[in-house]
């Protein structure tokens, strides 16, 4: 740790002190251990709340903070932000949710699946709960709270299938349509969100209404309701089937980030290997590292009800997405 960022992280650490009126026990820095509890970098650990059940504590991402710091943002600043994060959390009381998490019947339904890439992600990956498809880990996990329309979560892990007495098959199931009902898809209209900044997309899965989905030549913008974490929409339940009948055939799934998908008509203008060059070019310039999900090209066939998966000039079937072998063991 240089001495720049040492000092940083230190001044950091007393002024939320300060303003958040926590003792020297309440506010502790650990840094990255891939073996620990900060895999992902350094961080400030802060006592969110306490009772007699235990502590919630947040990680704070200091790499990033000190990145600020030294773009010219001050301290204080940077204080006054993280505090209030802080301040909003305690509000929020995520801790009476976790509680709760040894009774199935209390949380099943805050229960929801994200996308996440297997190999970036893979010691995270390490006691969760996730089916596997190509290079996407379809993992569960829980809301625990809401702060100003953002959700704060976290994985199940294997263990907690246990405590419940359920299958991994069960719970996921009961997850996947959670997600289908707390953030439904949609598919968003190019002109639309050029011109309308309110614009939430089409609801394209209601069979009562007429949608006719348009060939653009740079696909269809498919996510969710709240956008956030929503590559997961072709794997909702019914979704792959009805983009299928809407395009009239098989098409391609080009995951620009976690968050979104483009659709492709097989039919479309551009072959699956120029696909995948646009792809890699997209996630090289605009794609932040946390938001990658897959540089591959996915297809889904019409005829299999299966997802293939582009690579070497080949695509390869990857069936139904499913549990890794250690988890059918559990």
């Amino acid at each position: 740790m240089n001495k720049k960022y040492e000092e940083f992280v230190g001044c950091l650490r007393h002024e939320l002190m300060e303003r958040l009126g926590l003792g020297e026990k309440q506010i502790y820095f650990e840094e990255r251990d891939e073996n620990g509890m900060t895999p992902n970098g350094d961080r400030l650990f802060v006592e969110v709340r306490a009772s007699a059940a235990g502590k919630e504590v947040c990680g704070i991402h200091t790499e990033e903070l000190f990145e600020d710091y030294e773009d010219g943002v001050s301290i204080e600043t940077i204080a006054n932000t993280v505090a209030g994060e802080v301040l909003k959390l305690r509000a929020a009381g995520f801790f009476e949710k976790t509680k709760n998490l040894n009774d199935y019947e209390k949380i099943k339904g805050d229960l929801f699946i994200r996308p996440l890439n297997r190999k970036l992600y893979e010691k995270e990956l390490s006691k969760a709960v996730y089916k596997v498809i190509g290079e996407i880990a379809l993992v569960l996990y829980m809301q625990v709270g809401k702060a100003e329309n953002r959700i704060a979560s976290m994985k199940i892990r294997r263990e907690n299938l246990n405590e419940w007495g359920l299958s991994a098959e069960t719970v996921f199931d009961t997850a996947l349509l959670n997600t289908y009902f707390i953030s439904p898809p949609r598919i968003y209209l190019w002109e639309e969100m050029l011109s309308n900044p309110d614009y939430s997309g089409e609801c394209f899965m209601d069979l009562n209404n007429i949608f006719q989905i348009d060939n653009y030549e740079v696909g269809n913008c498919l996510s969710t309701v709240r956008k956030t974490n929503g590559g997961v929409a072709i794997f909702l339940p019914g979704v792959a089937q009805r983009l299928a009948h809407l395009l009239n055939g098989d098409f391609y799934v080009v995951f620009t980030s976690i968050h979104e998908a483009m659709i492709h008509s097989v039919d479309s203008l551009y072959p699956p290997e120029d696909l995948e060059r646009i792809l890699k070019e997209t996630i090289m310039e605009a794609t932040p590292e946390e938001d990658f999900l897959t540089d591959k090209i996915y297809k889904y066939s019409r005829k299999t009800g299966t997802f293939w998966i582009y690579k070497d000039g080949t695509f390869f079937n990857l069936g139904v997405p499913e549990f890794l072998e250690q988890e059918r063991k559990m």
